[in-house]
């Protein structure tokens, strides 16, 4: 099984711990591509990034389809560019985020998204709202953080995650904490193993979820919604 698992950013360093992360624990049949833009933000932290970073994602999605993958990870918690990829794939694009939302509302009733920076938490309501799952959702918290920062240093993202987390299950009944950016991946036994609830990190359950969908030959329907779209001429 060959998957490719695209950052949309362009950080060497996230890169870099997506990759660590994953081929840790990847099945042994499976080949990973751990690859990310070449051209956008440095971090996705805004709409105005994530603009950006669609295009050269929508190139990889392509590039996956032609060089024979039996899937596609978008590794980034904000999925960009999630509907046009699946649009223009004939293989599973599989998003962090939608599959993680999903995954948290099978766990438990309540679930908590930790996301890195205060303006991003409006967004991963609407994101929430958009998959239909409101229901579920205890809350938003925030770390305070950057993406960069959540990614390089670990022992104090883990550390805020820690106190945010014990917040949520206290104050807002969280059953379930979900690690909102791919930079934190790999974070999430230690604060389960100390909180003794489910934290899930969205770059594995993005992972194990594409193993799947490539196992049952499942991909996204072309009847209307992710209908490849008609050929045109696009000027450049």
């Amino acid at each position: 099984m060959k998957l490719m698992v695209i950052n949309p950013n362009t950080s060497e360093s996230m890169t870099d711990h997506i990759r660590k992360e994953l081929n840790r624990i990847k099945r042994a049949d499976t080949e990973l591509t751990v690859v990310r833009a070449e051209k956008g933000p440095e971090t996705i932290e805004s709409a105005y990034d994530e603009a950006h970073a669609i295009p050269p994602t929508l190139e990889l999605v392509k590039r996956a389809n032609q060089e024979g993958y039996d899937a596609v990870i978008l590794a980034c918690f904000s999925d960009p560019g999630l509907e046009a990829a699946k649009e223009v794939s004939e293989i599973p694009v599989i998003g962090i985020e939608e599959s993680t939302l999903h995954m948290a509302a099978m766990l438990g009733a309540r679930f908590t998204v930790v996301t890195p920076r205060r303006n991003r938490v409006p967004t991963k309501r609407v994101h929430v709202h958009a998959r239909g799952l409101d229901y579920y959702l205890a809350s938003v918290r925030c770390l305070d953080l950057s993406t960069a920062e959540a990614d390089s240093n670990p022992k104090e993202t883990k550390k805020r995650i820690l106190q945010v987390a014990q917040k949520a299950v206290e104050e807002d009944g969280a059953e379930v904490i979900i690690l909102g950016c791919a930079g934190m991946a790999g974070y999430g036994a230690d604060i389960e193993r100390k909180l003794k609830i489910k934290v899930l990190d969205p770059a594995a359950i993005g992972l194990k979820v594409a193993e799947a969908m490539a196992d049952l030959k499942l991909v996204h329907s072309k009847r209307g919604l992710f209908a490849t779209p008609p050929k045109k001429v696009f000027r450049r």
